[in-house]
C-alpha cells in the first residue's frame, strides 16, 4: 500500500470516527461522554461523499468499496438519529463492580480472640 493510500485511508478513517461521535453512537474520547449533534453529523457525512466523488477515478476499486461501505454505513445511521427527533441520548451503564461488604470485625475478632486460642491450646495438652 502506497503513502497515498495509507493518508487516504487515515483520513476516512478519522472523519468517519468523528461522524460516529456526532451521531451519539460512540463516546467523545475527550469528554467521555455520548452527545448527538445531528448537524454536524450530516456535514462531515456531506465532507465523506464530496471526497468519493472527488476522488473518483483516481483512487483503486479497494479504496473506492471501502468508501462507499463507511458513507453507507453512516448514512443509514443518520436515518435512524434523525428520525429519533431530540430524544434525549442514554448512555449505557457501566457495569459496576458490587461493593463488598466489610467483614464483621467483632466476629473475626471473636474467632481469632487471644481467649479462644488460649482454650483451644489447654484442650490437646490434656
Amino acid at each position: 500500500m502506497d503513502k497515498n493510500t495509507q493518508l487516504l485511508f487515515g483520513l476516512v478513517t478519522s472523519l468517519s470516527s468523528q461522524a460516529w461521535i456526532q451521531l451519539g453512537k460512540i463516546k467523545n474520547p475527550i469528554n467521555d461522554k455520548i452527545v448527538r449533534d445531528i448537524e454536524a453529523a450530516s456535514m462531515t457525512i456531506d465532507m465523506l461523499a464530496m471526497l468519493k466523488e472527488k476522488t473518483s477515478g483516481n483512487i483503486g476499486e479497494s479504496e473506492e468499496k471501502y468508501l462507499e461501505q463507511i458513507i453507507h454505513d453512516l448514512q443509514m445511521n443518520f436515518v435512524f438519529e434523525k428520525e429519533k427527533g431530540d430524544e434525549p441520548v442514554v448512555e449505557p451503564e457501566t457495569k459496576k463492580e458490587p461493593e463488598s461488604p466489610e467483614p464483621d470485625k467483632d466476629k473475626k475478632d471473636k474467632k481469632n480472640s487471644p481467649k479462644k486460642r488460649k482454650k483451644k491450646s489447654e484442650s490437646k495438652s490434656k
